[in-house]
Order: structure tokens, then C-alpha cells, then sequence
């Protein structure tokens, strides 16, 4: 079997209710259309639901679909986890939920052949359902943060990035979350990480595109 070009990771933790709704098989459905080798590596952060079983179960059938078990650390942890275990050129982490369907993958690629080095989706302020109180939130999350760094990226939290394989193994081990990380961890961790991931890449040298999403 030839090496993947694309490698999906998908972190989780506690997210029986959106594996249920079948996120997996749909992720498989639309990989089944793409000409490229490709792999999914379903990266469990030390999930205290069922998560673990009902992935193992749905992924017995679905070829190149992989489960990585990590100990519970947050979300840079668990994408880390399944960074570690990709074999792809290029790698994609996205949500569980989907908010961003996987689909749109087929917009990020081939700026890769363009020669940038991450593809990062964005969707502003226009995302259906986003409540008026979220948009203001992160209107001056964005503002404050343009004012201080990544200049150029109107929209760093949507879930839904790529990076070329080396240049994620080497800058998530020196995202603050990871290094500082001591003892266990409890319960759901909320980071910037991505902000950080961003500024890490800009700083070295990385050409970064931002490309509309669903």
C-alpha cells in the first residue's frame, strides 16, 4: 500500500453522541470518491464514555481508518497523538462534529502545489447558527489579535487546518500547552493552541493561506 498523501486526524474525547449520527462513515463515503492515497487517524484523548468502542466497532469496516489512544491531555494533545502516527505528506486535523465537513479538503489541497506550506479554512463571521453574542466575541478576539500578531489571518479558530508533515512534527512539541503539560488532566481543555500554531509557523517562515470554507 502506498504511503498517504493526506493524512486526517481527528481528535476525540467524549463524542459518542457524534460518532452515533455515523460522522465516520460520512467521512469514509467522501474519501472513497478522492484519486490520492489517504489515512484517518481517529485520535482519542483518554474519552471516559464509549467513544473508544463505538470508533473500534465503525472503523472495522472501513479501510484506513485508525484509532490512536492517548492519555486524556486536551485537544493539542490528542492532535498531537495523531500527528505523531501520520504516515501522510500532508496533514489535516478536524473537529469530530464536522462543523466543516471534510469535503472541503478539496479546497485547501492544491495550494499546497502552490507551494504554501499551511492551508488553514476560515469562515468569518458568517457561519450559520452563530449566535450574534459568539460573533461579537470573536469580532474582538480578532481584532485584538490582529492588533498584536498574525496580521494577515482574519479567522484562526476555525478547526479545520493542513500543514505539510514536517513542519507539523515540528512545531506542535513547542506549543506552550504540550511543553507546560506536567500532570494529568481533567475534564475539557479550551486553548488557543492555534493561535500559537500560526504565529510558530508565520515566525518560521511558513507561507500560510486562508481559504474560505463551508
Amino acid at each position: 500500500m502506498s504511503e498517504p498523501l493526506l493524512s486526517v486526524v481527528v481528535p476525540c474525547y467524549n463524542e459518542a453522541r457524534n460518532l452515533r449520527r455515523g460522522v465516520l462513515p460520512e467521512m469514509h463515503d467522501y474519501l472513497a470518491t478522492v484519486e490520492y492515497p489517504y489515512e484517518v487517524l481517529v485520535s482519542d484523548d483518554g474519552s471516559t464514555d464509549e467513544s473508544r468502542e463505538i470508533v473500534r466497532e465503525q472503523i472495522a469496516d472501513l479501510p484506513g481508518f485508525r484509532l490512536v489512544e492517548n492519555p486524556h491531555g486536551g485537544k493539542p494533545s490528542a492532535v498531537w497523538g495523531g500527528i505523531r502516527a501520520a504516515r501522510g505528506e500532508i496533514i489535516l486535523f478536524t473537529d469530530m462534529d464536522q462543523s466543516t465537513p471534510l469535503d472541503q479538503v478539496a479546497l485547501l489541497l492544491p495550494w499546497f502545489e502552490k507551494g504554501y506550506d499551511v492551508v488553514i479554512g476560515s469562515r468569518g463571521l458568517e457561519r450559520k447558527d452563530f449566535p450574534l453574542y459568539r460573533r461579537l466575541g470573536s469580532a474582538v478576539f480578532a481584532g485584538l489579535r490582529r492588533l498584536l500578531l498574525l496580521r494577515g489571518v482574519h479567522d484562526t479558530q476555525c478547526g479545520f487546518k493542513a500543514l505539510r508533515a514536517p513542519l507539523a512534527k515540528e512545531l506542535f512539541p513547542r506549543l506552550s500547552e504540550l511543553r507546560r503539560q506536567a500532570g494529568p488532566v481533567t475534564g475539557h481543555r479550551v486553548t488557543a493552541f492555534d493561535v500559537e500554531l500560526l504565529y510558530l509557523a508565520e515566525r518560521a517562515g511558513a507561507r500560510i493561506a486562508e481559504v474560505t470554507v463551508a
